[in-house]
Formats: structure tokens, C-alpha cells, sequence
């Protein structure tokens, strides 16, 4: 076998023949890596140069509170640059953000993020610890999702970095998981603990109207009686159910007489406050928790009324409740419109206690219902004018004579029948009374009924308006 050698940096090395099997197809040994990777037919990919990632700095606290972890977020922001600036990464934003993680999709900025992130604005994010990005399932896959896409090349920590590779990307979503896990957790031990108080008979939420949280860190749970306030509670249970009084009545005792204010919000009672707390149980002494659940407990505290008197006051409001559910009808309303706008006229009813008398009188107003115009500046008209107002001009009215005949002749017959009877008389009322329109149409403005007087103006030809305490004749 005939033997050929080759040189190689100066040194000859033999070589066989019957071994060459590339032949002509061999490279050149001397060949560099530069010229391997020149542009030819069959030469070797250039190597690719190293992708820039954009940074966001995103910076979360869980509680949307001031004054709780104060100092969390800008603490994070002052580490995370320090690290930034270590390693030369290249921060476009900061973002910070006040709001639990724990539900997903309800942060706003962190949605701004993913937005920008499937626009390109940022390639990677930079945030202290994975909790901070999500502690749920829904937010954590959206950003593995993002790195499937290669629209997230990376997410880097405190001390660590996530990149779109498997064991990264799993390794992010175990740590995203423990987040959730530890929120899971937090959430049974707190019902847990508030069973367990419920159990002691201690109360677990805010003091009801009437008592007052105890402030000791030894008696948490513990309520105490309200001395302002108890005593208001506890005759609001026996006037309702003594003296038989309405929700609304005791709304207006509570603002105008006593001026009664919650301890919280400083603020009057609404009518909706006032019928919970008549069908809370805790004030004769047993509650349930949470509301609905079947759970009774007997409490420490101190009732303010009995039993007795608890259930006597719901007899009496659920008899108020149908009578409250029932809707208002005013005579006027949905008959004229607005003289400034032209939306339609509505009605709202007050009541003041006189302070001579003690008596609570009912005053009802109309007025615009802005539903054409929210800034309508058309003024209120209380009832008692607008009835007198409509009598001065009934005579420049149009009126359907032939219906307010109808209706006048329906009333006699009635009449007619209640003389004949009861009162035993056998001539009928209506031959001796000579009809008219006008003034039978005044009477009814006067002593009729709320749908008496609406039937009425809905027998006029003509259309009525309101414009600054005037009703005006629109033919």
C-alpha cells in the first residue's frame, strides 16, 4: 500500500491511502473558521448574535391599602435596579401596582403589561419574586403562553431567570403555583379562625349598629354596648313593634329628631339600613355565620332587647314590606312634560315634622326627570300649587266632554244607588244635578283620588308643560 503524508504546522504526519475515503471532497486543514463561515454553495449557518431583551420593572404590593407595606413596593424598585445596572439590562418601563393577585385577570396594570408584551414594546420582565407576577392559575398561564409565542424571551428575579425552555418554564409555573397554594391556605385557616370565634361566641366582622368592637388586642372579638346608640336601637325594636311604626316613620324620628348618625360614616341612616337591622337576630342575642349558612351561634355579648320583642317587630314588617312594595302612584306624573328639555315629569314625595305640632306631614313635588338633558335646571312644583295652577287655566283647556260626561254620569249612578240603598230614597240624585264639565272637573282637581285626577288630564286635548314653576297650555 502506497503511504502519502501531509504537513500541518510544520510537522509531516503519515497517512494511508486505502483510508482516505472524502478524497477530493476533504477540506484543506488549513482552512479558517472565518472562512468556513463565508457565503458559498454548501457552507455552514453563521452563528446568530445575541437577541436585546427590553425590560419591564413591574413592582406589586397585595394590599390596596396606604398605609400597609408602605415601603414594599419602592423596595423592590431600588433592588431590582441595582440589578439592572449590575448586569447592563435595559429597562423602557416601571411599573407599580397596589392589588391582590389573587383572582385573575382584575389587575389593571399587570394587563397593560401583557398588552404591551403582544405589541413588542417589552421582551422580558424583571420583578423581584414569581408571586409578584401571579398567584393564580389564569395570569401565570398567560405569561407561559407569551413564551411559547417568543413574544417573552425571559423573566428574571431576584436571584433567578425563566426562559422559554421546559424545565424554566415548569419551574416558573411550580413557584406561580405556591403562590396560589399558599393563598388556598390563608383562606381556609381564616375561616377556620373565624369558626372557632364564632364558636366561643365571640363576633368575627364589625360591631352592629348599637355596640362597639373592643379595642384590646387580648379581647379580639369581644363587643361592647354602644352607651349613645344602644338605647335609640332598642326603641326602635319597640316602637315597631308596639306602637306599630313604618321603616319610613322611624327613618324621619332617627334623622330629624335624634339625629342619629352610624359610628362608622358619621352619616344618617337609609331607610334599606334601618329594615336590616330590625331582621338582625344579634341583638337578642344569637347570629348566624356567614349569613345563610345555617350556622347559629349563641353570642357573649349583651342583648339589647328579647326574643319576644324581636319577633313581635318582624310580624309588623312584613305586613310594612308589602305595603312598602307597592308601587307609588302619583296624579300627574307621565302627563305633562318638561318645558326646558322635554323629558318627561316625575314625582318625589318628603316628609317634615313640624316642630310646633310633632306632626310628620307629606309633601310631594314634581319636577324634571333629566332623562333627555342630566343638567336640566327646571325648578321643583309641590302638588298643592300645581292643582291650583291647573284650576285657573281649566277653563282655556280643551276637554273631551264626552268622556268627563261618562265618567260624571258613573259617579251619579253610584250615588244614586248608595241614596237609594242605604239611605232608603227612592228618587235618583242625578235628575236633580245639571251638568258641568268645567266644575265637575274642578271638584275632581280638589277631593279626587290620584287616579281620578290622572283620568282627568288624561281627557284633555290639550298638552301640559312645566317650565320654571309655570304650567303652560301646548296646542
Amino acid at each position: 500500500m502506497r503511504r502519502v503524508s501531509f504537513a500541518l504546522s510544520g510537522a509531516s504526519w503519515p497517512c494511508s491511502e486505502g483510508l482516505d475515503f472524502l478524497g477530493d471532497r476533504r477540506l484543506p486543514l488549513g482552512m479558517t473558521i472565518q472562512t468556513m463561515g463565508a457565503k458559498g454553495p454548501g457552507a455552514p449557518a453563521a452563528i446568530p448574535a445575541e437577541i436585546k431583551v427590553k425590560y419591564v420593572l413591574y413592582a406589586r404590593k397585595s394590599t390596596e391599602q396606604d398605609e400597609k407595606q408602605a415601603l414594599s413596593i419602592d423596595s423592590q424598585v431600588k433592588e431590582m435596579l441595582q440589578i439592572a445596572e449590575r448586569d447592563g439590562l435595559e429597562i423602557v418601563d416601571i411599573r407599580r401596582e397596589s392589588h391582590s393577585a389573587k383572582d385573575s385577570g382584575q389587575r389593571p396594570v399587570f394587563n397593560e403589561i401583557i398588552k404591551d408584551l403582544r405589541s413588542g414594546r417589552y421582551t422580558g420582565i424583571l420583578t423581584w419574586a414569581p408571586d409578584r407576577l401571579s398567584r393564580n392559575a389564569g395570569d401565570l398561564g398567560s405569561l407561559v403562553d407569551l413564551m411559547d409565542q417568543k413574544l417573552l424571551i425571559e423573566v428574571r428575579t431576584f436571584g433567578q431567570r425563566f426562559t422559554n425552555s421546559p424545565s424554566e418554564k415548569f419551574l416558573l409555573m411550580i413557584l406561580g403555583a405556591q403562590g396560589k397554594l399558599e393563598n388556598d391556605q390563608k383562606s381556609v385557616n381564616v375561616k377556620r379562625g373565624l369558626r372557632m370565634r364564632c364558636e366561643m361566641g365571640l363576633w368575627p366582622a364589625p360591631a352592629p349598629t348599637g355596640y362597639l368592637n373592643e379595642k384590646r388586642m387580648d379581647r379580639k372579638g369581644h363587643v361592647l354596648v354602644d352607651p349613645e346608640r344602644a338605647p335609640i336601637v332598642k326603641q326602635m325594636f319597640e316602637k315597631v313593634a308596639y306602637e306599630h311604626w313604618s321603616g319610613r316613620k322611624l327613618y324621619h324620628w332617627l334623622k330629624f329628631d335624634m339625629n342619629f348618625r352610624s359610628v362608622t360614616s358619621n352619616k344618617p341612616l337609609t331607610l334599606g339600613n334601618i329594615y336590616r337591622l330590625l331582621e338582625t337576630t344579634f341583638y337578642y342575642g344569637v347570629y348566624e355565620y356567614p349569613a345563610g349558612s345555617g350556622n347559629w351561634y349563641t353570642g357573649k355579648h349583651q342583648p339589647l332587647i328579647t326574643r319576644e320583642v324581636y319577633e313581635k317587630a318582624q310580624e309588623w314588617i312584613k305586613r310594612d314590606k308589602i305595603v312598602r312594595g307597592e308601587s307609588k302612584e302619583f296624579a300627574f306624573t307621565k302627563l305633562m312634560t318638561c318645558g326646558l328639555c322635554g323629558s318627561g315629569i316625575t314625582a318625589e314625595e318628603k316628609f317634615k315634622t313640624l316642630k310646633t305640632t310633632g306632626q310628620t306631614v307629606r309633601y310631594v313635588y314634581y319636577g324634571c326627570s333629566r332623562s333627555k338633558n342630566l343638567h336640566c335646571k327646571n325648578q321643583y312644583l309641590r302638588e298643592e300649587e300645581l292643582i291650583k295652577q291647573l284650576i285657573e287655566i281649566i277653563g282655556q283647556m280643551d276637554i273631551n266632554e264626552t268622556d268627563i260626561r261618562k265618567r260624571f254620569d258613573e259617579e251619579m249612578h253610584r250615588i244614586g244607588k248608595f241614596t237609594k240603598v242605604f239611605l232608603g230614597q227612592k228618587k235618583a240624585v242625578q235628575q236633580e244635578i245639571e251638568f258641568n264639565a268645567r266644575s265637575y272637573a274642578t271638584y275632581v282637581l280638589n277631593e279626587g283620588t290620584p287616579t281620578e285626577k290622572r283620568e282627568l288630564l288624561g281627557m284633555l286635548k290639550d298638552k301640559l308643560v312645566i317650565a320654571n314653576k309655570v304650567i303652560k297650555i301646548v296646542r
